[in-house]
């Protein structure tokens, strides 16, 4: 049976050749690297590979692969993009493993830090020798990340920190933690700063969460900061308040416009060949009225999605996002891979929440992408203020 056209739009057409080899040869290394495997990762609740696809990765050049210099490879924000959508595609975890990696860890070094910590850390991060996570969110404040409580004193020269984050992708296996706390500062009084912390230092822990219903194809931990010591070289010299890990946070939101579109296609693309192949009542059920118009809303919406996700990439390469535009892209595109996970999942009947297909495992998944790096809620109010100029989170 041929296969089925998914695009009717053309979309590719939109595309650059080295946009289309980029996006292929990533593509082409998850069909041999994932794939096979990650149905059987996810049901397990583990990651038993994540090093070895962060070398994988580090290979092709997928990590931090928007950045310039210290063997980042430098590529545009839409090959970026391309890149996300094809990684969600095949699982939100194993896209969640190259955008906290590149867009928030590495990031945050490369924008933020000094040119020792840039020489130390990210050549050995892009190729996936070293791996990062970005510690943000503590138990008790998500998405009011203010109201913090790690702290980092001063101890003569030296850093000391002590608290705890929580939901930390990569944590239990990462060399390198960027740490978010409120600290002293001899300019501003406290304030929050952002900490280069080896993962080896002494009062370090970093154990891993389970239990997961979603996002199970990932290594989440928390991270455990007791008495921590560090050189006073270790903290990023050019930000201080929430402007760093915010920004962070933009360049990994930006990543997620794109790679919820993977998800809504790897759905959608397997409901119309199921739809195809499925028989009742004497024909195939893609065949009938219903199924056909839940087929085209799919369509519509997942193509909406893409050219949002396009669209924003292109303002990113060339006069770059405004906060308010990135939320516009995760509010609309999260909620409608949800949507057409949903629909996809009704066409497969019984058969889709099974884990022989990959409907129910994105339908979970894409439940953590809605909640991370910026809720449903917050990212309402961020474009609700833009709209309007008046703040309402509180």
């Amino acid at each position: 049976m041929s296969q089925p056209r998914t695009d009717l739009l053309d979309l590719d057409s939109l595309l650059s050749a080295e946009e289309l080899a980029v996006r292929d040869s990533v593509r082409a290394l998850l069909a041999e690297e994932v794939l096979p495997h990650v149905a059987g990762w996810y049901e397990e609740g583990r990651l038993p590979q994540a090093r070895e696809l962060a070398l994988r990765f580090g290979e092709l050049g997928l990590l931090g692969m928007h950045l310039e210099g210290y063997g980042c490879a430098g590529m545009s924000a839409v090959e970026y993009g391309l890149a996300c959508l094809e990684l969600e595609a095949a699982d939100s975890g194993i896209r969640s493993l190259v955008s906290v990696q590149g867009s928030l860890a590495m990031y945050a070094i490369w924008r933020f830090g000094s040119e020792e910590q840039k020489q130390e850390w990210l050549p050995r991060m892009a190729t996936g020798e070293a791996i990062g996570c970005f510690g943000l969110t503590e138990p008790d404040h998500g998405s009011d990340p203010a109201s913090m409580r790690t702290r980092a004193r001063r101890d003569g020269e030296d850093w000391v920190l002590d608290g705890s984050k929580l939901w930390i992708t990569n944590g239990s296996i990462s060399d390198v933690a960027v740490v978010w706390a409120q600290a002293d500062d001899e300019e501003k009084g406290t304030t929050i700063r952002g900490f280069v912390v080896p993962t080896d230092t002494p009062g370090f822990s970093a154990p891993e969460l389970r239990h997961k219903m979603s996002l199970r194809a990932s290594v989440t931990s928390e991270l455990v900061l007791e008495g921590v010591r560090l050189p006073a070289d270790a903290v990023l010299p050019d930000v201080r308040g929430l402007k760093g890990p915010l920004s962070c946070l933009s360049e990994a939101r930006y990543g997620i416009v794109w790679g919820a579109m993977g998800a809504a296609r790897s759905a959608f693309e397997t409901a119309v060949r199921y739809s195809i192949e499925r028989e009742q009542f004497g024909r195939p059920i893609g065949g009938f009225q219903l199924t056909q118009a839940k087929l085209a809303q799919m369509h519509g919406e997942l193509a909406n999605g893409t050219l949002l996700a396009l669209h924003l990439g292109r303002l990113k390469d060339t006069v770059g996002l405004r906060p308010e535009q990135v939320s516009v892209g995760k509010l609309n595109n999260v909620s409608k891979a949800i949507a057409i996970c949903r629909n996809a999942r009704t066409i497969l009947g019984a058969n889709g929440i099974s884990g022989e297909f990959p409907i129910m495992r994105h339908a979970n998944n894409l439940e953590s992408v809605l909640t991370y790096e910026g809720t449903e809620e917050m990212h309402t109010l961020v474009i609700g203020q833009a709209l309007t100029g008046q703040a309402a989170y509180r």
